[in-house]
């Protein structure tokens, strides 16, 4: 099952309580002050790791608590530390503030960490207030309590080039034919509901990660048709291949959906909308598709390309393109 987007509560550890304790030993008169100190309490903390690929493993357990730290005892023994308590997600998982919404952390890659909560910290022992004035002190403090906090996590697929294009684009069928992918496929709209992922190679020493991000509508900024939970997916991609499908299910114009979707991703976030595009008209072997390219070509004022999964014609064109292209915007980090 694919999650990307999860709630839960995290709870850190309380810190122990200091201790309240005095030297006893034969011969010993005046043994003072021997309270340890408490542990400190467990923390809360997120990991980013490569291999998780969903927050799955989240959605049946809401709450999250590390353990208390152990109190202090006598003969100055401190307590114990609490261990940590270590939560796995995906590369790419934004944390982000449940109440608010604000972003707390970027996972952006493998090894990157955030403590959610931070462990309260142990109380101190009555050892801790001798003095030359207090030789005797009866006092110790109590182990701070852990943070605890409502956080959200929300996962953004981490691709090089993303598939965009209206319902049943074609966009499946492109991303099987050049990579080893075998998303869902079938001659309905919407048959992709999650992002596929899959590695294209371009030649022996380069490959590029694309990914298919199910097919998007109008008012899909505003969440329309899931918007929000597709759009998002584009975000982290360097480069978008923008398909257009030449003879629409719904009886639409090409050229007025390939601007419907452009329209779509400028109200969801500017920046999407300057992002390197390459546009490809698919499913060449349909009659018209040629037409529907020179058109979108004179709309744009730029190269668009003609290809079919079917056939295989202009595969190796648009897999070298969107190649280049995207190491063209490597070149400008």
């Amino acid at each position: 099952m694919f999650v990307d987007r999860v709630t839960i509560e995290v709870e850190a550890g309380k810190g122990g309580d200091g201790c309240v304790s005095f030297r006893r030993e034969k011969f010993v008169p005046r043994g003072g002050p021997d309270g340890g100190d408490g542990g400190n309490g467990g923390s809360v903390v997120i990991v980013a790791e490569e291999g998780v690929d969903t927050l799955a493993l989240l959605v049946h357990r809401k709450h999250w608590r590390a353990k208390s730290g152990t109190p202090g005892s006598g003969s100055n023994r401190h307590g114990a530390n609490a261990s940590g308590l270590t939560i796995h997600v995906p590369p790419g998982t934004v944390v982000l503030d449940a109440k608010e919404g604000f972003a707390l952390k970027d996972l952006a890659e493998a090894g990157d960490t955030m403590v959610a909560a931070q462990g309260g910290r142990g109380g101190k022992g009555n050892t801790r207030f001798k003095s030359s004035t207090n030789q005797a002190p009866r006092e110790a403090t109590r182990g701070g309590e852990g943070e605890s906090r409502r956080i959200t996590l929300e996962l953004k697929v981490i691709a090089d080039v993303g598939l965009l294009g209206k319902p049943n684009a074609g966009k499946s069928t492109l991303l099987s034919r050049v990579s080893r992918a075998r998303p869902e496929i079938a001659d309905y709209p919407f048959t992709t509901k999650i992002p596929n992922l899959g590695i294209v190679q371009i030649d022996f020493d380069h490959s590029l990660v694309m990914a298919d991000i199910p097919g998007l509508i109008e008012g899909a900024h505003a969440g329309a048709g899931l918007g929000h939970e597709f759009l998002r997916h584009v975000e982290r991609t360097q480069v978008l291949v923008h398909l257009v499908e030449p003879m629409p299910m719904d009886g639409s114009d090409a050229v007025d959906n390939y601007f419907a979707i452009r329209e779509e991703l400028k109200q969801y976030d500017i920046d999407l909308a300057d992002r390197p595009e390459l546009i490809a008209v698919s499913k060449a072997e349909l009659p018209g598709a040629d037409e529907v390219r020179s058109r979108l070509a004179e709309a744009t004022g730029g190269e668009v390309l003609l290809f079919s999964s079917v056939t295989g014609q202009g595969l190796n064109e648009l897999t070298r393109n969107t190649y280049t292209l995207l190491t063209n915007e490597r070149q400008k980090l």
